[in-house]
This record gives structure tokens, C-alpha cells and sequence, in this order.
């Protein structure tokens, strides 16, 4: 048995040494090459029963703990790739005793017990001790204003009685609550006291579940709306469904049988959520509506009460969004998030476009149709702003430019609607760009919501090369001055980790905006701008949140044994990486936050009663190459609309000098290239624009290397995917990681205080009403394809019983 363990070190040795040798070679650190080669000459040596491989092996065990500590410190995470392997090898020496013992290996038995049991449960303890106290969770004690002035007003004049201008606890009148996007309820029945006292209420299942063999990217992502007594929630595949708000029972539902031609071209058939609208007194048919988008690019109207069609809406209850945007391909463009309605109209993106497939892409037009009749009334063409109508026979609103995919966020008082923008078709390659498309590209547009007229355009990313866009929802506030007075605010958060903060009617920075300095050049012919925009005295989200820049080095490149987070260190050295806004390049670059964020579309919420924003977060680096169009061609990479790739995984990008990949950076066992966590939730006092907490938000329970569920609950920190729901009781809670659970947290101190299991992904941000004096928070439990998360069709209602909930 000695002599086959002797062995096996060697061998593990060897392959240490030849995989460091690579690292070396890159530009890397030495340590791998030289343990490797220790080890292996301490395999060698204790096969051949000298002394020496024994002490040998123990040296190395010692120099390894020291190195580790000094590279990384006492992150348990990080240590794991550095420790586990040699504590393994060390403990499987204990049982050996006695036949080292009559191989005369040990001088002594305290010398085989520090190098056999000593060292590796030292290496044991560094690894585990932090992970089972982690000091990644960072709570703070509870704020010193104890009674806050509110962020936001409770009522919001609105003129023409729009019930999604205000929050109310009663309802749930917009994707995130109201037209202000909070994400907040003013219901205060579920506090820090008796959140562990939430109980199941009703749990409802669509139906709606991917067939068998079905090749659609499935993605469960609505919040639904409730008014009145009925919750509104829509499908994947764009179905409207009523239920009873207290019992989860079905009242109606409406299918209108999207194509499925398009819903196969999206890259996840979706419907984040639905539109409420109360027509004018005396509006014979359908005085309540509910509007939605479906991805094959109609606009539909519901009688709120009874899930018919309203006929008197556009065609026969249907506006078709293609028109005029020059799309004949169905699922190139697709709106999957609601329209926003006030002053009559209701404003509709085209919607999402397929990313990196052509530069020739049907338009981003965003247009506003009357609430009754469905006409048109304006449209939004960046590119060209005189067609404010419907283009003239035989041409189109303005082609490929960028689009708003996103949610969207308006003030019934100024009349403004706020367009968070995407790219250009065509990601990572901006060459072509047009000087419009430069201007609009990842840009907060406030347009009036009565003639379309843009007011005034933010742009937060110069020169876009990186997927940038506009996720995050924007959400209004009442910002607080040092004069004691009150400015009407947006807050925008972005992919790119920054968090900007402007006046909502003139679109001016109230926190200051830098130009830093950015990494210049290119290796494939395209131009980087010179710098970047940046919110310097908001917390960020390049790494974690704080007010500082997260830079990867290669000791931050992690695996869960040496020899992948060996190859993800021979992967750093040879990607380009030169900190944030690093240009995408043939050699293959390292783009860190990463084009799936920082923030996505799931944005922020604000507690408007303690003045707390809370966001969850990711840190998850991307590579992004760039390839010739020669090369593709060799690859077989063409748009998905024009045939099937004989190379999957490239972005063609047809009509541009180069394609791309992009994807995130993950080591040979499928996990990132980068040590946990990978997401956060934190508050942030919004007063002092401080992060009072953070930690780590979801664990590797249903998900670990190669797939395989861990079942372990370390705080680890996922990756995650929409937002978080802030109540006026002071708890927060949140779905959004890759494991099957839903929290609450305390907004004021980040505190767990309630867990509970879910039948499948939560890719979906919560809501809450109140009805018959109870208090529910819901959410849609469906999972995300792209997620790979667990698929299902629940929607799924939480309360307090009788008791706890009479008591605040």
C-alpha cells in the first residue's frame, strides 16, 4: 500500500510540475512547477524507502500552507485549490503507519504525525474554518435614523387617475409596484419580528412547461400585477392568467398562441410581466385592461375582468409591433417586458433584437398607442426623429439601432417615460457604428410620454464593446439635499458595475459623473474611446459593492483542485486583461464585471421608508474574442436566421468584418475561473451612499462542478438572475440564485430571517399586496434555461397565520 501512495503523489507531482511548467512558461507564478516537482521527488524517494521523500513531502506540506497564505490570506475559498490537495495526500499517509513504520521512513512517531496528521488538518482547518465562518458575511449594526423621511411621496398626481402612479399596499399595479420602479410595498404586517413565521398561503401551477424535445429557451421571469382581487400572471409562452388573490384559484386565462417560429428565434421566450389600465368612466368595453407583449411581436388588450379580448384595441384586440420596423424573420425581434402605461397611451418597445447574429437589424423604435383604440399616436426613432408617425410607404423606422429589451420607468407628475437603451446590432464589434447609434447606445432616455419628444439622453458606456446595455430597470426617487430639500431622482444601475444617480427632469447628475481613463487599443482594427464614465461616490458592483474597482491578478484565478485552477491561471496570463473596460481582441480578452453584470435587468429596490437600496449583484468575469470574417466562414458561423452553425457557441455577427464569442469564464470543471462569491446582496444607506451590508446570496445546493448538486449549504454565492422586493415592515426578500430557495433578509442589517424551499429555479422578482388584512409576498418559481436552473410553472403565495399576522 505505501509503495502505490508513493506512486500516486509522484504521479500527482508530475502532472503539478508539467501543468506549472505551462503556468511558467505564460508568465506565471513558479510555485506550481517547483511543489510539483518536490512532490514528485518525494514519491520517488519513498518508493525507493529513503527518508528523505518522507521530509521532503512534509517541507512541501509546510511551504505550501505558508505560500497559500501569503497569495490569498485566510479566504477559505480561495485556499481550497492550494490546501485540499495536499492535506488529502497527507492524511491518506496516517493510516500507513506501519508499514512506514517497517520501511523506517520515520525517525519518530511525532515526526509522522506533523507530516501525516499535523499539517494537513492545519491546511484542513485554514480551508474549512473560514468557510464555516465566513467572514465574506458582513452585517452591520442597525441605522441611527430610526424614523427616516420617506424617499418617495405616498400619493403621486397623476392626470388622468393612472393607478400605477402610486405604491399601495393593497396592489401591485406595475411590474415593480408602481411606474416608479421601486421595487417596494408600503405593507408593514411582515416585520424582522415574525418573517420566520411565513407559512405557505397557495401554491399555482400554470401548466405552462416546456414539452419534451422542445428546443425554446424557457424562462419563468414575471412578477405578476394585482388589482383588486385578482393576481395577473403571464406565461413563458405569453399566456394570461387570472387567480384569485387570497386563494391562488383560477379565474380566467387567455392563450394567444404565439408563433412558435418566433418564440424558437428569441434566445429565452419570456414574459416579465403584464399592464393595467382603468379606462375613462363610462368606456363601454373593457373599462379595466390588461396590455402585454408577446416575442412574436403583438401588443394584446384583455378586459381585466374577464380575459376576453378587446376587440376595439388595434385588430380585433391586437397591435402588430413589426409593422414599420422591417422584421421578416419572427424571433429577431421580440418584446418580452411590459409596456408602461400613462396619459392615455400605452409605450412599447419593439423589443428585444437577437444579439450578435446581423448588423442589418430590424429597428429599435419605441411607440405609444392609444390606450382604447390602439392607434398609434408617436414613435421614437433615434435615427430619425422627424418620423414621429408611421414611416412612408415603402420605408421603415430607422434599422438596427439600439433598442429597449428592458423595463422601464415613468413620472405621472412630469409626464416623462424613462427608455433605458441597448446596443447597436452587433456587440463587440463598433466600427460601423453610426454617429446616432454611438450617441444612443447604453443610454437613459427620458421622453415625454404624450408626444414622444426625447427630453434629454444619458449615456453611460462610451463606445460599447462589451454588451452593456441597459439591464436594469431605472427606479425614481425623491433625493435627499444637503438643503434639506427633496430633488426628483433617477437612480440607474448598470452591467457594468456603476450606479448613477440624476435628475429626473433634466437628466443631470446629482451624484458627481468621472471620465477616467480607460485601456486603449485594439488588436482587429476597431477603436476604443478614450475614457469611461463612472459614479465615484456610489457603491459599485465591479467585484463587490463598494466604492473602489475590483482588478483581477492571476492569484485571483481559482478552481476546485490545483490542476483546473492551474489551467484558469494559464488561461489569465494569455487573455488580455488590463482592469475594468478591457477592449474585447483576437487574442481573447478578460472582461470583468462581464456583459451579464454587475446589475441585470432585475435593477434595484429601495426601502423608501429607511431610505436603503438593496441589489444583488454578480461577479462573474467574461472572455470576448473577436474573429475574422474569414475564419468564421472556416467555423460554418452563420446567423441563426440564415441556417444552422456548423460550429455552435460564435456569434456571427453577418455583415461586420468579425464575429464573436463570448461566454462566462469558467475552468475545465464548469465552475468560474474566479473564487465564490459570485453574487451579492448588500443595502446601501442612500443618506450617505455607504454599503451598511453585504454577503454572499445563494449556495451550491443544486448546483456544483460538472453539474453535480453539492446538497451543501455554504453561503457561497451565485450567480443570479432578477431582483429583490424591499417591504415597509423591513424585510427584503429575494430569489434570484441557482439554488432553490427564497429569503428574507433584514434591509437594515442584512440579517437571514427566512428560508424556504422552492420546486424549481427563482428567476423571478417578488411581489406583495394585501388583501382581507393579510399580507402576501408571491413569486413565480418557473426557473431559467439559460440558467440551467430546474424548470417548473408554480407561482406561489406566502403569508403569516392569523396570529403572527395581527401583531406588528
Amino acid at each position: 500500500m505505501l509503495s502505490a501512495y508513493a506512486w500516486v503523489i509522484a504521479l500527482v507531482g508530475a502532472a503539478l510540475a508539467y501543468e506549472g511548467a505551462q503556468l511558467v512558461a505564460a508568465g506565471g507564478s513558479w510555485y506550481y512547477v517547483l511543489a510539483g516537482v518536490a512532490v514528485l521527488a518525494s514519491g520517488v524517494l519513498i518508493a525507493l524507502r529513503r527518508r528523505a521523500g518522507f521530509w521532503l513531502f512534509g517541507a512541501t506540506s509546510a511551504a505550501t500552507i505558508a505560500w497559500a497564505l501569503w497569495e490569498v490570506g485566510l479566504d477559505g475559498w480561495a485556499l481550497i485549490p492550494r490546501l485540499a490537495w495536499i492535506s488529502v495526500l497527507g492524511l491518506v499517509l496516517l493510516p500507513l503507519w506501519v508499514a512506514a513504520k517497517r520501511w523506517k521512513l520515520p525517525p519518530s512517531g511525532f515526526g509522522y504525525a506533523l507530516v501525516s496528521a499535523v499539517l494537513p488538518l492545519a491546511g484542513a482547518a485554514l480551508v474549512f474554518g473560514p468557510l464555516l465562518y465566513p467572514s465574506t458575511i458582513e452585517l452591520a449594526a442597525p441605522s441611527a435614523q430610526a424614523n427616516p423621511a420617506p424617499f418617495s411621496r405616498a400619493v403621486v398626481n397623476s392626470p388622468d387617475g393612472n393607478v400605477a402612479a402610486n405604491h399601495d399596499a393593497g396592489n401591485w399595479t406595475a411590474y415593480a409596484g408602481s411606474n416608479l420602479s421601486n421595487h417596494y410595498t408600503p405593507g408593514d404586517q411582515i416585520t424582522p419580528d415574525n418573517a420566520k413565521n411565513l407559512k405557505l398561503a397557495w401554491e399555482f401551477h400554470t401548466g405552462d412547461l416546456k414539452p419534451a424535445g422542445s428546443n425554446l429557451g424557457y424562462a419563468f421571469q414575471n412578477t405578476p400585477l394585482k388589482v383588486g382581487d385578482l393576481l395577473y400572471i403571464c406565461t413563458p409562452t405569453q399566456k394570461v392568467i387570472a387567480v384569485d388573490a387570497a386563494t391562488g384559484q383560477e379565474r380566467w386565462r387567455f392563450d394567444p398562441k404565439t408563433n412558435p417560429k418566433a418564440m424558437a428565434g428569441v434566445a429565452a421566450t419570456t414574459c416579465r410581466g403584464v399592464s393595467y389600465y382603468q379606462a375613462p368612466p363610462g368606456t363601454a368595453e373593457c373599462p379595466t385592461r390588461i396590455f402585454w407583449p408577446m416575442v412574436d411581436g403583438r401588443l394584446g388588450a384583455l378586459d381585466a375582468q374577464t380575459g376576453k379580448l378587446c376587440t376595439g384595441f388595434g385588430q380585433q384586440g391586437f397591435v402588430d409591433l413589426n409593422a414599420g420596423t422591417g422584421n421578416t424573420k419572427p424571433g429577431f425581434v421580440g418584446p418580452t417586458s411590459p409596456p408602461v402605461v400613462m396619459r392615455g397611451v400605452v409605450i412599447q418597445p419593439t423589443g428585444q433584437v437577437r444579439d450578435g447574429q446581423e448588423r442589418d437589424a430590424p429597428s429599435g423604435v419605441v411607440r405609444a398607442f392609444d390606450a382604447i383604440s390602439g392607434q398609434l399616436r408617436w414613435a421614437w426613432d433615434l435615427g430619425n426623429p422627424a418620423i414621429t408617425a408611421e414611416p412612408p410607404p415603402g420605408r421603415t423606422y430607422t434599422r438596427s439601432t439600439p433598442n429597449v429589451w428592458t423595463l422601464m420607468a415613468a413620472d405621472d407628475e412630469l409626464g416623462l417615460v424613462y427608455l433605458p437603451t441597448g446596443n447597436a446590432s452587433g456587440d463587440f464589434f463598433g466600427k460601423q457604428r453610426t454617429p446616432q447609434e454611438e450617441e444612443y447606445t447604453a443610454t437613459l432616455v427620458a421622453v415625454d410620454a404624450l408626444s414622444g419628444k426625447e427630453r434629454w439622453h444619458f449615456r453611460t458606456i462610451n463606445h460599447d464593446l462589451w454588451d452593456y446595455d441597459l439591464g436594469p430597470q431605472p427606479n425614481l426617487v425623491d433625493w435627499p439635499m444637503a438643503d434639506g430639500s427633496v430633488r426628483p431622482a433617477v437612480i440607474q444601475a448598470t452591467k457594468s458595475g456603476q450606479v448613477f444617480v440624476l435628475d429626473r427632469a433634466t437628466g443631470a447628475p446629482i451624484m458627481p459623473v468621472q471620465q477616467i481613463p480607460v485601456p486603449q487599443g485594439t488588436d482587429h482594427g476597431d477603436w476604443t474611446a478614450k475614457t469611461q464614465p463612472v459614479s465615484p461616490g456610489m457603491p459599485n458592483t465591479v467585484g463587490a459593492p463598494s466604492k473602489t474597482y475590483e482588478t483581477l491578478k492571476e492569484s485571483d484565478a481559482w478552481g476546485i483542485t490545483p490542476f483546473d485552477q492551474l489551467a484558469c491561471r494559464i488561461q489569465f496570463k494569455k487573455l488580455r486583461y488590463e482592469g475594468m473596460f478591457t477592449p474585447p481582441s483576437l487574442q481573447g480578452s478578460l472582461s470583468y464585471t462581464g456583459n451579464h453584470g454587475g446589475i441585470n435587468w432585475g435593477g434595484v429596490a429601495v426601502d423608501l421608508r429607511r431610505g436603503i437600496m438593496v441589489m444583488n449583484s454578480n461577479r462573474l468575469p467574461y472572455t470576448e474574442n473577436v474573429y475574422p470574417r474569414e475564419e468564421m466562414n472556416k467555423l460554418g458561423v452563420v446567423s441563426v436566421f440564415n441556417g444552422k452553425s456548423k460550429t455552435p457557441g460564435y456569434m456571427a455577427q453577418e455583415g461586420l468584418a468579425y464575429g464573436a464569442r463570448k461566454e462566462p469564464w469558467m475552468s475545465p470543471l464548469n465552475t468560474p475561473c474566479v473564487a465564490p462569491p459570485w453574487g451579492y446582496i448588500s443595502g446601501v444607506d442612500l443618506r450617505t451612499q455607504e454599503v451598511i451590508w453585504r454577503r454572499p446570496l445563494g449556495t451550491g445546493y443544486d448546483q456544483g462542478p460538472m453539474g453535480i448538486p453539492s446538497y451543501m449549504k455554504f453561503e457561497l454565492g451565485t450567480p443570479n438572475n432578477s431582483g429583490s422586493l424591499a417591504t415597509a415592515g423591513g424585510v427584503t426578500f429575494v430569489g434570484a440564485s441557482l439554488d432553490n430557495f427564497m429569503r428574507g433578509f433584514d434591509t437594515r442589517t442584512g440579517a437571514l430571517l427566512w428560508e424556504t424551499r422552492v420546486p424549481a429555479g427563482p428567476q423571478a422578482a417578488p411581489m406583495s399586496y394585501t388583501i382581507d388584512g393579510k399580507q402576501y409576498i408571491v413569486a413565480a418559481v418557473g426557473g431559467h434555461d439559460r440558467m440551467e436552473t430546474k424548470p417548473g410553472d408554480s407561482v406561489i403565495a406566502w403569508t403569516l397565520p392569523d396570529e403572527a399576522g395581527k401583531a406588528k
